[in-house]
């Protein structure tokens, strides 16, 4: 069974193809031939050493990937989602050691595991649990009520653009930022007032919302910078684990979606969403795993719109 891979921290050339053993299912779980996983800047992330406390005490080589999609090929005992051998599914994977989507073959429970949305690929597919769970989490902590505002900045990437999509089909108001390329972009997922992309976000937001926004999801991890376009007792919550200082009764909140992991029915939700067109997934390139190298070249030299996908043929 093959994997990409690293035994030691750097640039992309330092990704290679492992042999690894054979795995099995055991109770609670499910065994996928994987035949797509994302590339995420958690993965870059994870190979320059940023995460490396997560690997202390663990061998080499270590598989990074958060997102899988493939066949189930083993179905461990006690498993209750109703899945079956050949089923196609998708999953979000934790990484840790050699456990990471980058792999053929991978263990998942089964919580961590929905079907795949009818008419969408592999590739495609797999571009859905970890953002999308993401952005749920992140909307779940704001608890925003239909008709209130919230800002999301970062809002032409995979995260952002789900936020944007999931904030209006529950009746939020959404102001995004975005690049004067990107505007195109993220007015067509959704958002009701675009403003330009910068350190300066929070004064832009102000000129249309004087009293600050409801809720902030903060994608581009601005931090301090947008604070101040949350109104006084709104919320604010982060991807990268920021925690701002107490002020203006805001509610701050860390965006940390290894909580969601075994949310059957969030993933689910998202899938169903998928499907009745709430959610757009959107897939930039895919590279063959010999290629990982590139794809993680391509992400890391930025512009990238949509996600890129490893393929293991």
């Amino acid at each position: 069974m093959r994997a990409v891979g690293y035994v030691k921290y750097g640039g992309p050339e330092v990704l290679g193809i492992y042999d690894l053993p054979e795995i099995h299912a055991g109770p609670g779980q499910l065994r996928i031939r994987n035949y797509a996983a994302t590339v995420n800047p958690t993965d870059i992330m994870a190979r320059t050493g940023l995460q490396s406390e997560r690997q202390k005490g663990i061998p080499p080589p270590y598989v990074p990937g958060m997102e899988a999609a493939g066949v189930v090929d083993e179905v461990g005992e006690g498993v209750t989602t109703g899945v079956q051998v050949g089923d196609s599914v998708l999953g979000l994977v934790i990484p840790r050691g050699d456990h990471g989507a980058y792999r053929e073959q991978i263990v998942l429970n089964a919580q961590s595991v929905v079907a795949l949305p009818a008419g969408k690929s592999f590739a495609e597919a797999c571009t859905l649990p970890m953002n999308g769970l993401t952005a749920r989490m992140s909307l779940d902590l704001l608890n925003l009520s239909p008709g209130q505002t919230i800002a999301v900045t970062g809002a032409a990437g995979a995260y952002g653009g789900y936020v944007i999509q999931l904030a209006k089909a529950e009746g939020l108001k959404v102001i995004a930022d975005a690049s004067e390329k990107d505007e195109q972009l993220v007015k067509s997922l959704g958002s009701d007032i675009v403003v330009r992309r910068g350190d300066d976000v929070a004064s832009l937001i102000r000129e249309h919302f004087p009293d600050g926004v409801d809720g902030l999801a903060d994608g581009a991890v601005l931090n301090e910078l947008v604070i101040p376009a949350v109104r006084g007792g709104g919320a604010f919550t982060s991807v990268r684990g920021f925690q701002g200082e107490a002020q203006r009764g805001i509610r701050f909140s860390k965006t940390f979606v290894m909580e969601y992991d075994r949310k059957f029915d969030k993933l689910d939700r998202l899938r169903q969403q998928v499907e009745n067109g709430t959610l757009s997934l959107r897939l930039a390139a895919t590279y063959p795993k010999e290629q990982a190298a590139a794809a993680h070249q391509r992400l890391e030299t930025g512009g990238t719109r949509g996600r890129l996908v490893i393929e293991f043929a």
